[in-house]
Parts: structure tokens; C-alpha cells; sequence
């Protein structure tokens, strides 16, 4: 499930492409932009079929493993713990998550079943994995505590598997980490004998239509805000301050004037996080200080409407 920080960051990057193309056909980016949204599920659904996948590489090789002439008595009798795994099976039996790889036509892992033996190899050469088989514990619990290692410390950070994803979808480098803290969120709420349901893209329609009303009020009122903004920066060049800084205080300015649910507050610290991570390091500072001083200035002149107490 997206929050509204991670629609702030694609609707910032749908708003730099916008103004940086001097690109006024507004409905072909609203369309690329709730296309970016909708295909962070389909990576959701990637990684979790990954897990299947994986299992089912390791069953193949537990069979092959048996037939060899001159098979270990281990290899002849080895053990299905992961083959058996309470999280995995319920997974793999989720009619939610099958329907959506087939509508979705999500065959990555037939296609390109290389990365499912680098996740299998690395997994079957863990630590981790070898005391799980040899934990004489078997729980669903014990399950779940594996499942999660492998996630967190094996499929995760693979970068192999990064750069595979980043060459399927360009809008995938900066929804990874996210896509990941959802996935770990999946594992901890499942419990023993539930099925798996995927939760829905948005939380809400609200935040479904905060999508586009972000997008289009930002693009469509940027050049009175570049107004805002330089009466608050007297000393400085517009050219002199960073695109990404712009579009972020462009933004804030209008969730402050054009979404009278939402406090100035989160709108500030909300933008002032996003900077963290997506400009200079002397970004946040910045931006902090000309939005504090906009804010103060459209308190001041009443142009700041907010519904209920404790908003501005």
C-alpha cells in the first residue's frame, strides 16, 4: 500500500519532467504518472512470487539430487523443511497474488529464471538456512523467522537483482525500498492457517485522487509560486536555486493553499524529508527556511484556508 509521502516523490518526479520538457499535454504524464503507481504492485507481486519460484528451484534440486548414481545418503534422504514452508505455501496458494501475476502476465521468473538460482545459491550457502535445517524446530513461527532473514539480508539488498528490476522499469530504482518495507510488513501480519490477500494499491479513494489534484495544481499554478518563493529569496537567482528544490517548494506551497485537510506542518516536515533523500545535503536547511518565511506571509494575508483546529 503507497502512503503519501512515496505519491509525493512520483508526483514530484511526473512534476520536473513536466516543467523541465515544457510539456503542456498534461494527460499524457498523468497517465505515465498512475502508470509508475500501478506498477509498484506489480513489483510487490514480483518479489513475493520470488519466494515461490525459489522454493520450487529448490524442490527440483532436491530430486535431482536423489537420482544421482552415486548420491549421499543426505542427498537421498534430505530434508523438505524449506520445501514445506508454512510461509511460502501460503503464498504460493494465494488465489489473490496468482490471479494478479496472471492478469498482469507477470513471467519474469519463467523468463528469466538466472536471478531465481542466484537467490536460491546464496540462500542454500547461508548461515541462516543451514541452522534452520538443522533446528529440530518446526513451527510456523520458526517459519516466518526465516523468511523474513532471507528477505532482509538476502533478496533485499541483492543489487544484481536491482539492476535487474531498474532494467525492466525505470521507476522501479526509487520504489524498490519501498516495495521492500511493504513486503516485510506482508510477512509479520500473516499468521498461521490465513490466507494472503494483496491489500490494495491506495488506502483510500482519497489518496488515490490526492494523486492527480497534487500533479495537476502544481504544474498549473508553478509560475505563481516561483513568485511566492522569490519574495522570500532576494538574493538569490532563480537559476541559482536547484530544480528539485523548486519543485519541492512548489509543492508544499500548494498542499499549504490548495488542500485544506492537510496541516502546513506535515506539508513542511514531509517535504523537508523528501529533500533528504532526493537533493544537495544543505537542501533541507534551505528549504525549511523559505517555507517557514512563505508560510508565515500566507498566514498573514488569509490566503490559507484550513479546515479544523490545529491545521495551520
Amino acid at each position: 500500500m503507497i502512503n503519501r509521502r512515496h505519491i509525493r516523490v512520483k508526483v514530484m518526479q511526473s512534476v520536473y519532467a513536466t516543467l523541465k520538457s515544457n510539456n503542456d499535454n498534461l494527460t499524457k504524464e498523468e497517465k505515465f504518472l498512475i502508470q509508475s503507481i500501478e506498477r509498484m504492485a506489480d513489483l510487490h507481486a514480483l518479489l513475493l512470487n520470488l519466494l515461490v519460484e525459489v522454493q520450487q528451484m529448490a524442490s527440483k534440486h532436491l530430486e535431482i539430487a536423489k537420482k544421482k548414481h552415486l548420491a549421499s545418503s543426505l542427498e537421498r534422504n534430505p530434508s523438505t523443511k524449506f520445501i514445506d514452508n508454512q510461509m511460502i505455501n501460503i503464498f504460493k496458494e494465494s488465489v489473490s497474488l496468482n490471479d494478479y501475476i496472471k492478469k498482469r502476465k507477470l513471467n519474469n521468473w519463467k523468463k528469466d529464471d538466472e536471478f531465481i538460482r542466484v537467490i536460491w545459491d546464496l540462500i542454500r550457502d547461508s548461515q541462516v538456512y543451514g541452522d534452520y535445517l538443522q533446528s529440530e524446530e518446526n513451527s510456523f513461527n520458526h517459519d516466518k523467522k526465516l523468511i523474513l532473514k532471507i528477505f532482509k539480508n538476502i533478496i533485499a539488498p541483492n543489487e544484481k537483482l536491482a539492476d535487474y528490476f531498474e532494467d525492466q522499469h525505470i521507476g522501479w530504482v526509487d520504489d524498490i525500498p519501498f516495495v521492500n518495507t511493504w513486503i516485510v510488513k506482508d510477512i509479520n501480519g500473516l499468521k498461521e492457517f490465513k490466507t494472503f490477500v494483496l491489500s490494495e494499491l491506495y488506502k483510500d479513494a482519497e489518496d488515490e485522487k490526492f494523486v492527480l489534484n497534487l500533479y495537476r495544481k502544481t504544474v498549473l499554478n508553478h509560475e505563481k509560486y516561483n513568485k511566492d518563493i522569490d519574495d522570500k529569496t532576494p538574493n538569490w537567482d532563480t537559476e541559482r536555486i536547484a530544480d528539485i528544490d523548486m519543485i519541492l517548494m512548489k509543492m508544499a506551497i500548494c498542499e499549504f493553499l490548495e488542500f485544506p485537510s492537510i496541516p502546513t506542518k506535515v506539508s513542511m516536515n514531509e517535504y523537508i524529508e523528501i529533500s533528504k533523500d532526493y537533493s544537495s545535503q544543505k537542501s533541507s536547511y534551505f528549504i525549511n527556511g523559505v517555507l517557514d518565511k512563505v508560510l508565515k506571509d500566507l498566514t498573514t494575508s488569509k490566503r490559507i484556508q484550513k479546515i479544523g483546529r490545529g491545521l495551520l
